[in-house]
């Protein structure tokens, strides 16, 4: 859940580009262009009476509905305006564009998020924390695609940032080093829960299930030429193996395996030989 800041002076991402530049993204009422479909300000420069009733967590609400109804690819402002019952032009006083509108879903993904037990052992709670942010994510539609390459700065992320930060440094990391593991643990997550939340093929967007687009992709593997291809032949069944948690556990726990080569190693205690 770490920040990205190869993003922080655009706050977008790639992974959440394929709409972002939609009809819906519109200045607010005040600025000096506008694109020509955007909703234009009312006359006298006030928003509506259900407009000023609407609270950024209300509207956050509204489009996290709409993305688990229609995906990323189907949520606009006039979707969420409507879905809170106001005209498109009153939600531009609360959240200027689509862009912000992400910015305010990635902080209220994380705000049903369980932080971990203080168990006092970095590494349990470091893969916790992974585990958790992955259920997080697959629990809402697309939600990877939303996070994925944000600098996010909402509240409830920099309450999550701040505790997973002073965890690793009680743990004796480098504040650099800190910053950077829970950079790469936010990064690994994301990536492997867009690849989870992607259809594996042709077949799985078409309606297959992910377990018959995988035995799909193993059977071409085990019938290629063994003299041309041995490995794809050998390797077949467990490279198109279809248990995601197994895959998931392995490289979070090679994350944890290279963090702990950065700790200093422990003394022996006075008067025992290191073993």
């Amino acid at each position: 859940m770490a920040p990205n800041p190869a993003t922080s002076d655009t706050a977008t991402s790639d992974t959440a580009a394929p709409d972002a530049v939609a009809p819906d993204t519109a200045a607010p009422p005040d600025a000096p262009t506008a694109p020509s479909d955007a909703p234009t300000a009312p006359s006298d420069a006030t928003p509506d009476a259900p407009a000023r009733a609407l609270t950024r967590e209300c509207i956050a609400a509204a489009a996290l509905r709409v993305l688990a109804r229609d995906g990323l690819a189907g949520l606009s402002m006039r979707k969420v305006a409507a879905e809170v019952g106001v005209k498109a032009a009153s939600l531009y006083w609360h959240v200027r564009n689509k862009e912000e509108l992400l910015d305010l879903l990635n902080d209220a993904l994380v705000a049903g998020a369980e932080l971990p037990p203080r168990t006092g052992d970095w590494r349990a709670q470091y893969l916790e924390y992974g585990r958790r942010y992955r259920a997080l994510l697959l629990a809402t539609r697309d939600a990877a695609r939303i996070v994925a390459g944000r600098l996010a700065t909402g509240p409830h992320i920099l309450a999550v940032l701040e505790d997973q930060l002073d965890r690793l440094r009680g743990a004796g990391f480098t504040d650099a080093d800190a910053a950077m593991a829970s950079y790469l643990l936010s990064a690994y997550v994301q990536g492997f829960v867009l690849q989870e939340q992607s259809p594996l093929s042709a077949a799985e967007a078409a309606g297959a299930t992910r377990g018959e687009a995988a035995r799909a992709a193993g059977e071409v593997f085990r019938t290629l030429p063994a003299e041309t291809h041995p490995n794809l032949v050998a390797l077949a069944a467990d490279l198109t193996d279809p248990d995601m948690d197994a895959r998931f556990e392995f490289g979070l726990h090679r994350l944890a395996d290279g963090l702990a080569a950065l700790l200093p190693t422990p003394r022996p205690a006075p008067g025992r030989e290191p073993r």
